[in-house]
């Protein structure tokens, strides 16, 4: 297997992990009773701050991961892999594992940078695949 779809395995595995945390922070918040129900009810507590920014960081994930998917799985297939797609996977995944904490943090201009790095990763594979 390439190294690339390895990286593209990893992601999903932060991905598993950007929906389970914030989830387990949510229960805490509103209990597991709360959780397990259909929530048809108002939530019996307001979002806490960091459960907040940790769903917005895994939205803003699920926003960029299909297109890193797929760049992946073009790359791949097509036979395009090469040293401009494993930068690109390896900027993306680990762009994206430094953004968690950044956001949940709070830190604003370098969690912006480190989102752009992430797009520069796509970019990067985008390249190997339009390219000539």
């Amino acid at each position: 297997m390439s190294q690339e779809l390895t990286l593209l395995g990893w992601t999903l595995v932060l991905a598993l992990v950007q929906i389970l945390v914030p989830g387990f922070l949510r229960t805490r918040e509103t209990g597991a009773a709360y959780n397990a129900s259909p929530r048809d009810e108002a939530s019996p507590a307001p979002v806490g701050k960091v459960t907040g920014r940790l769903q917005r960081a895994q939205q803003n994930l699920f926003e960029t991961l299909p297109l890193f998917a797929a760049a992946v799985l073009i790359a791949h297939v097509a036979g395009r892999e090469g040293l401009l797609t494993l930068w690109g996977a390896w900027l993306y995944i680990v762009a994206r594992i430094v953004y968690v904490p950044l956001y949940a943090a709070g830190i604003p201009v370098v969690r912006s940078l480190a989102w752009s790095v992430g797009l520069l990763g796509i970019i990067l594979i985008l390249v190997a695949i339009l390219g000539s």
